[in-house]
């Protein structure tokens, strides 16, 4: 044999069945991996329900299924909570619809200007009654959003007017008139629109509705004056946050939200900063530049506008926690369990609350993350979500409860609390 034929190399035949496990073992990693991030062994489930046994809740719970039917979320992602927030904060909503508004325009008494913009029925509602949602959107949101277009959509449709408040300097295209901007608690601008709706409409009857933070500002709107009660039929607060907490907000979503709440503030810092405002110096500008959470943001910016002394005060005093529990309405208050926005040890303050008043039900959903709620059968979502079906069928139940039970004469409660079979019994 000559000294110049190539040599030959032989591969143990051990050899590509150790490739081939390394690629299994590679492609079933990956798929542990999909599987644990996404959650798809978790079951589907209905909500978990807290209530006390009443007749008005039998009726409810009766009169709209949905609440006590599974919630089945789209299958590859639909039950991580962290996609369904994602693709709330994304899109918002799928195929959102346009419906038309008038925007109105409130003077204030501070010299601020408040807005909302107002939504006229589609149809007539199924009770012949003449019934206005007043809706409060999440903080630093608007009639704008996809989320609150789909579920305004819906209402008119099953013949709801629907008032929306546009928090004050959320829409940016908007100037401030005063050197203030919305804050997590202050129930001004709320109570303002719900003011102008009595006012032009005396005989509509009033459903309350509140997204996000928004939930903490309706429902301390109604604790705060038992007054502000009159005319409303319910109240529904989902995916509601409470801030007494933000340390545990995870620090992904905190530094999101801050970024937007700076933008927002940047957008107006000519009003807000500009002047001679005694709130706001150019120090707390240069600070905002470099604060990177919602808390840093809070101390710098926000707790001033209604002159706090300090974060700690800024938060209880904006919290509906202290006032909440003077709310006699039917409330219903929704939930997700894996809302990464909203802390696990805060879910006890709405159960509880459930637990002690018999207005209130309390629904947990296994999945819907932070204002998700998505519904489909593999990958792509409905157009209209759970939520959005929860808060009609439940408000549909309270008027059609209204309406087939005996009048009460002389009886000073509210309407919905109880029919006269249930105080004679």
């Amino acid at each position: 044999m000559s000294s110049h034929e190539p040599e030959v190399y032989t591969v143990a035949p051990e050899m590509p069945a150790m490739f081939d496990g390394m690629k299994l073992a590679a492609v079933a990693t990956i798929l542990y991996i999909i599987v644990r991030c996404l959650n798809l062994k978790s079951p589907t489930a209905p909500p978990d329900l807290t209530y006390q046994d009443t007749p008005l809740h039998r009726f409810l719970l009766k009169s709209c299924p949905i609440l006590t039917k599974e919630y089945i979320p789209p299958l590859l992602w639909g039950k991580s909570g962290h996609m369904q927030t994602a693709l709330y904060g994304k899109l918002g909503r799928v195929s959102s619809p346009h419906p038309v508004s008038l925007r109105k325009y409130l003077p204030m008494q501070d010299g601020a200007t408040a807005t909302f913009d107002l939504f006229e029925p589609l149809a007539d509602h199924q009770s012949g009654a003449d019934v206005t949602m007043v809706i409060c959107p999440g903080i630093g949101n608007h009639s704008e959003k996809h989320y609150i277009r789909t579920f305004v959509d819906h209402s008119q449709k099953q013949g709801y007017r629907c008032a929306v408040l546009n928090h004050l300097g959320a829409l940016t295209n908007i100037e401030l008139t005063s050197p203030r901007m919305f804050t997590y608690g202050c129930t001004w601008e709320f109570a303002a629109m719900v003011g102008y709706i009595k006012k032009t409409y005396p005989q509509t009857q009033l459903v309350v509705v509140g997204f996000s933070l928004g939930g903490n500002i309706v429902c301390k709107f109604l604790g705060e004056n038992r007054a502000h009660q009159e005319q409303v039929l319910c109240c529904v607060s989902v995916a509601q946050e409470t801030f007494l907490q933000w340390d545990q907000c995870r620090r992904f979503y905190n530094f999101l939200m801050a970024d937007n709440m700076k933008k927002i503030i940047l957008s107006h810092r000519g009003s807000l900063f500009g002047g001679g405002s005694p709130k706001m110096v150019d120090a707390d500008l240069r600070r905002l530049y470099t604060a990177t959470s919602l808390m840093q943001i809070d101390d710098i910016i926000m707790r001033k506008f209604h002159g706090h002394s300090s974060l700690k005060e800024y938060y209880e005093k904006e919290s509906c926690v202290h006032y909440i529990h003077n709310v006699n309405v039917p409330l219903l208050l929704v939930n997700s369990g894996d809302d990464p926005l909203v802390h696990e040890s805060l879910l006890t303050i709405p159960r509880t609350l459930a637990e002690k008043k018999e207005n209130v039900i309390f629904a947990l959903t296994l999945h819907g993350g932070h204002l998700g709620f998505f519904e489909g059968a593999v990958l792509f979502p409905q157009p209209l979500t759970w939520m959005d079906k929860v808060i009609v069928g439940y408000t549909n139940a309270i008027c059609q409860w209204e309406k087939q039970k005996p009048p009460c004469q002389g009886q000073d409660v509210h309407p919905a609390e109880s029919a006269c079979s249930d105080k004679t019994s």
